[in-house]
């Protein structure tokens, strides 16, 4: 790799400066600059981030390439702008083990468009009766921190306990799906006035709320961290509001999806909109995206969930749950939090990049836009307006809630340790 040099961007949305790459590194940062035989990218105001980072993405290698591969979610995350996801372990066979762990962290170390740092699952198999090898998986060559049986709740007290004691001797994290299964048997959306119309099975607020409520004590009580997956109800927020006044070491995430949607989607009956957990009420988007401004959510993150085109073409009831969401986060983000004034670039720096690297105890990721740090960077051209279009998606599925609407903000360029993996927009 030769030298790169941006000229123009505005970093973190300050003022219009120069970047300049050298091999894998940012070599300066400045007003002015030049340098020999570099290739100038002319940046004209464009916003230049941090390379994002995403704690919770759907790979589904192995066992469901039908609906992604490593090597496709990577490429999704790359257009997105991220150049870290963290590979959530419902796959086939379940990442319980430090050979399946192992496995797809080389697999994204082949595919070259992002880096891939498995998440562990918690229990054997995701069936919440016996800890996986929690252990084995951190002392592998993936080196994971991040354990989730995401998918399915950790219901059972007492094995989420066993948990979170046993990350502690690692400084390992529990990333809990809260859903008390009890609760949302037969569910199909949120409970409330919408559901009540349809006839819909309801999915209540307190299903998630009751699990988060447990969690954040269990973590106070073993000095533990706690992750809160997708929170999406305003309730949840106000319990890990107190948490965190009451110094418990909690972090949650909140997908983007969660920050726009809402439940009356439902009503056209279109597939695309199930996902769990649910769509919410405008009340709840709010609260969220308030949330999200003040840092009671410390982050977002997509929940990206591809599914083949048959699991979503056919009727509500028998539909998967889940969207994709790699390639439109950052401009659902743009529309949602930064167009309202809720958040300036440099925050979502934090929540997509700084913050997100921390929690997943990322090294070479999450680091500031200067001199001597990994040239891992995305630029965005803030001022840009297009229809979502999935037909050109790099992800292998096309399960988006957001074609045909016009979203702000396009990533054109990604440098993942100073290689360009997305120029002008297109997988490099």
């Amino acid at each position: 790799m030769g030298k790169t040099l941006i000229r123009g961007a505005k970093v973190l949305g300050g003022e219009a400066q120069d970047v300049l790459i050298d091999g894998e590194t940012i070599a300066e940062v400045g007003t002015g600059l030049s340098a020999d035989g570099a290739e100038v990218i002319e940046a004209d105001g464009k916003i230049l981030l941090p390379g994002l980072v995403d704690l919770h993405t759907h790979l589904r290698e192995p066992g469901r390439e039908d609906s992604e591969t490593v090597l496709t979610g990577t490429k999704a995350a790359a257009v997105g702008g991220y150049t870290s996801v963290h590979a959530m372990a419902n796959t086939f066979p379940v990442a319980d083990t430090a050979g399946v762990v192992e496995q797809v962290w080389r697999l994204g170390k082949e595919s070259g468009y992002c880096d891939v740092q498995p998440v562990g699952a918690v229990t054997v198999g995701l069936e919440g009766k016996k800890l996986a090898e929690l252990g084995a998986m951190h002392e592998s060559a993936a080196n994971v921190r991040v354990f989730s049986d995401d998918g399915k709740c950790v219901d059972d007290a007492v094995i989420m306990r066993r948990a979170l004691e046993y990350v502690k001797a690692f400084d390992g994290v529990v990333a809990q799906h809260a859903q008390e299964p009890r609760l949302t048997e037969g569910a199909q959306m949120n409970e409330g006035i919408v559901s009540a119309e349809l006839g819909l099975g309801g999915w209540p607020a307190v299903a998630e709320e009751s699990i988060i409520a447990r969690d954040v004590l269990l973590a106070d009580h073993v000095g533990s961290r706690v992750h809160i997956c997708h929170l999406s109800t305003a309730g949840s927020v106000e319990i890990v509001r107190w948490a965190k006044s009451r110094g418990i070491d909690v972090t949650a995430e909140v997908t983007p999806h969660h920050l726009l949607l809402t439940d009356e989607l439902v009503r056209t009956y279109n597939p695309v909109y199930k996902v769990n957990p649910p769509l919410r009420t405008e009340r709840d988007v709010m609260a969220l995206r308030e949330a999200l401004a003040d840092g009671t959510i410390d982050v977002v993150a997509t929940d990206h969930a591809p599914h083949p085109h048959e699991d979503k073409d056919c009727e509500w009831g028998a539909a998967a749950m889940g969207m994709v969401g790699l390639e439109t986060a950052l401009s659902v983000i743009q529309h949602t939090m930064v167009d309202t004034g809720l958040l300036d670039w440099a925050q979502v720096a934090d929540r997509m990049s700084f913050r997100p690297a921390a929690i997943g105890r990322l090294e070479g990721h999450g680091r500031p836009v200067s001199a001597g740090e990994p040239a891992n960077l995305t630029l965005v051209d803030s001022a840009y307006r297009g229809a979502v279009d999935p037909a050109g998606f790099a992800s292998r599925s096309r399960n988006t809630p957001y074609e045909g609407r016009e979203l702000p903000g396009r990533v054109t360029h990604t440098f993942l340790r100073g290689r360009a993996t997305v120029v002008d927009g297109k997988l490099a």
